[in-house]
């Protein structure tokens, strides 16, 4: 939000200086983003008279012009077509930065003639886009003074951040009313009283929505005899100031207006309307309209748009239409105020990329009685500055119902912020602020928040307003309340559990992404979401309009970027929440991986290694044993989903429970995202794991085995179809609890084995519990390690 130093003081009387000024509007949720004083940044411009303007001899677009200073006279050969006897203009001497060309000027000769300084545009100043000739100055500007003073471009420019809830302080009104309320300063009146009409509207009003609360009530007048001249000086250079381009009386209306107030308006050329009336409706599938900014925009029946007899020529609350826009022949105008629904007009924003600076204070709220309360006043303005004659006011819909009372009690502010604000103080605060305070019940206000300020909703709100404005400073220093206790927990078990993920994974060279919640719409739908009630009903983005089912498609995307920027061999991981419905218990956090290229860079001892399912598998288990889960009891199947190689991927499952998913990323999943080279990942479920229970005071660890454990090799023949992690739970089982580890190191299928059968080597690792094992305890091992795998695999011993 853009206003001037004056500008402000249009509205506010204040005896406070601008640093002052600057000072507390950040403390009361203003922060200032810019000051820019032309004054000071055109300090070395000057006014110069030009005496004489001669056409040059050697060439018949310039002249040589005399130029008074103030202090000398001097010869500068100029282009502009208006240059000419007489002339008070702005002069840049040798040695002066021009800001509109970045040049800074030097005594030269132009084709043989001496020029010692520049006579300056407007567009060559960087206060506007006017380049057709020299700024021309009041004659009764004075010779060598400030030129920005003379030209009236000397008011400061002020900027402020405005967030989403302050639409009221989107225009110079709401930013004094704060200051008032501040104690910097007195709200000046505005005469808002109604303006009598002096003749009926041939233009009407019909409000045909969908929804009664797309358009609630709109206002308009025509207005007629205007003429159509260049807007006044003041308010030109105050446009101009905020970097609004004047255009003509009309335009320059509705946008001083718009900053001024805060009030968007639209502004029709009455003669250019087909029919006897506007109507408010639901645009239809295939229309479409061009704008003002000579665009065409195709609509939807989503959009609400204003159409006459010839169709849609208004995006609502977004931007004019060019067909029945004003120009400079308007002389009969038709001018609408309209409140419409925040949210609609900023999915209509979004949907056709168009942003405004109407769209900008619709979707924040506007003062729901504008239409009616602000009609006086604009129709005054136009009148005074165009000579036309206005008709009565024309009115559709039913209005915006007031805010109901919010009781308020008084002594919630010190109970819920801890600072004493004398009870005349708040209701000074509140009143200025445009609250209406009754305070019948001493122990109980009604409080009525005002119409413009649609983001106060409860008591809580009220006290945000009187801490806000009497000053966030005066809350106390405290420190938080702290048990006498020792050793007390700081985090919960999930967030244990999630920093002992990231730091087993960091540990495994992945980097940690943090990604949106959300994506497209079809990429959900290829990981198995895409439920029509996890649609955003008002996405930041096209491309981001449905909650995620996994985190995967999200770290591929990150994946393919970075390939894209030349990066290679990527490792990401996010945890994060997923969605798989709307109930609560459909959503849940996860912990997902994404590997690409080599596993192992090349060197004298390896080559290279792209990465593959055991790399998945591998950071999949690593995780799990970070989080307290015991490996050796997993199961692994091949229930993975068909977002994985079918071939090459599969799940570890706990009893029933799957708790995670691995493998190779299925290659047309991995080429929509562009993903090149081979790329793993994994999906840990880590919420399913179950919580393991307080542990009592920590045991002194028990000391190493003491005894040497032995190995001893076997060859088991089964059928092909059983995989090893059968085979090794078998061992496990049999030699109970004397193995402690097994270990796969050949695999043999060939033609001396009988069809459907394999050879499995393995070696197991016996450790003795309490005493060396004897030879006989040890044949009895091997034996019971034999049997169990005849029992569970249907495997003998290779003879």
């Amino acid at each position: 939000m853009k206003f001037t130093w004056n500008w402000l003081q249009d509205h506010l009387e204040t005896s406070h200086s601008l640093d002052e000024i600057l000072e507390i509007l950040p403390m009361i949720g203003l922060e200032v983003e810019e000051v820019d004083n032309p004054a000071m940044r055109l300090a070395a411009f000057t006014v110069a008279e030009i005496t004489s303007a001669e056409r040059h001899p050697n060439a018949d677009k310039l002249q040589v012009c005399q130029v008074n200073t103030g202090t000398e006279t001097i010869q500068i050969v100029c282009g502009a077509p208006n240059a000419r006897q007489g002339l008070k203009t702005v002069l840049a001497v040798p040695g002066t930065h021009i800001p509109g060309l970045d040049i800074t000027i030097k005594e030269g000769e132009i084709r043989g003639e001496t020029s010692c300084g520049m006579l300056c545009s407007a567009s060559e100043l960087g206060i506007s886009e006017d380049h057709d000739g020299i700024m021309e100055l009041p004659a009764d500007a004075v010779v060598g003074t400030a030129a920005a003073q003379a030209a009236g471009i000397d008011d400061i420019m002020i900027e402020i951040a405005i967030t989403p809830n302050r639409g009221d302080c989107l225009g110079v009104r709401g930013v004094a009313r704060d200051l008032a309320a501040a104690g910097y300063g007195t709200l000046k009146p505005l005469d808002f009283s109604d303006e009598e009409g002096s003749f009926e509207s041939t233009i009407s009003w019909a409000v045909e929505t969908d929804d009664a609360a797309a358009c609630p009530i709109v206002t308009g007048r025509m207005f007629r005899g205007i003429e159509n001249k260049p807007s006044p000086a003041w308010m030109q250079q105050r446009l101009t100031a905020i970097g609004q381009r004047p255009i003509d009386v009309l335009v320059d209306i509705t946008n001083y207006v718009m900053f001024d107030i805060g009030r968007p308006l639209h502004a029709y050329d009455a003669d250019k309307i087909a029919g006897d009336r506007l109507v408010i409706r639901n645009a239809k599938d295939g229309e479409s309209l061009t704008a003002l900014n000579e665009k065409t925009y195709d609509l939807d029946n989503e959009m609400i748009v204003i159409c006459d007899e010839n169709g849609p020529d208004d995006i609502a609350g977004v931007m004019g239409g060019d067909r029945t826009g004003v120009s400079e022949s308007t002389t009969n105008m038709f001018l609408e105020i309209a409140i419409f629904d925040p949210i609609a007009v900023a999915l209509t924003g979004r949907k056709l990329n168009l942003n405004s600076d109407a769209r900008y204070r619709f979707e924040r709220g506007l003062d729901t009685d504008g239409p009616t309360a602000f009609s006086g006043y604009i129709a005054r303005m136009v009148k005074q500055l165009t000579g036309a004659e206005a008709s009565h006011i024309v009115t559709a819909g039913a209005g915006v119902p007031t805010q109901d009372p919010i009781a308020f009690a008084p002594s919630g502010v010190k109970s819920l912020t801890g600072v004493d604000v004398p009870e005349a103080r708040m209701k000074e605060i509140l009143e200025i602020l445009g609250f209406g305070v009754d305070t019948t019940d001493a122990a109980s206000w009604q409080v009525t928040p005002p119409s413009w300020r649609p983001d106060i909703h409860g008591k809580a709100d009220i006290i945000e307003e009187i801490i806000r404005i009497h000053g966030y400073e005066h809350l106390p220093m405290l420190s938080l309340p702290r048990d006498e206790m020792i050793a007390k927990p700081s985090v919960s078990k999930l967030q244990r559990r999630t920093n002992y993920l990231r730091r087993a994974l960091v540990a495994r060279d992945y980097v940690e992404a943090v990604t949106f919640s959300f994506m497209k719409d079809e990429d959900a739908v290829l990981f198995g979401g895409g439920d029509e009630a996890l649609r955003l009903a008002n996405p930041i983005s096209a491309d981001l309009n449905m909650m995620r089912p996994t985190i995967l498609p999200n770290l591929l995307q990150a994946t393919g970027r970075n390939l894209r920027r030349g990066s290679t061999d990527l490792s990401f991981f996010e945890i994060g929440p997923v969605f798989h419905g709307v109930p609560a218990d459909q959503q849940f956090h996860i912990c997902c991986g994404v590997r690409q290229g080599r596993g192992r860079v090349a060197d004298w001892r390896h080559s290279n290694e792209m990465v593959s399912v055991y790399d998945a598998k591998a950071d999949l288990l690593n995780a799990l044993s970070a989080i307290g889960v015991s490996v050796d009891n997993l199961q692994i199947t091949n229930e993975a989903p068909d977002y994985y190689h079918p071939g090459r991927s599969g799940a570890l499952m706990q009893g029933r429970t799957i708790l995670g998913y691995f493998g190779e990323i299925h290659p047309s999943i991995a080429k929509h995202f562009d993903v090149k080279g081979a790329c793993v990942g994994f999906e840990l479920f880590f919420q399913r794991v179950p919580t393991p229970k307080d542990k009592g005071p920590a045991k002194p660890l028990l000391a190493l085995n003491a005894l040497q454990a032995l190995s001893r090799d076997f060859a088991f023949v089964v059928d092909k179809t059983v995989t090893a992690d059968a085979l090794m739970r078998a061992v496990k089982a049999g030699g109970k609890p004397f193995v402690s580890s097994v270990n796969i190191f050949d695999v043999y299928e060939g033609d001396k084995m009988e069809d459907g059968k394999k050879s499995v080597a393995i070696t197991v690792t016996i450790q003795p519990q309490k005493a060396t094992l004897v030879d006989a305890e040890i044949v009895q091992i091997s034996d019971k390690i034999i049997a169990s795998v005849a029992k569970n695999c249907g495997g003998v011993i290779r003879g």
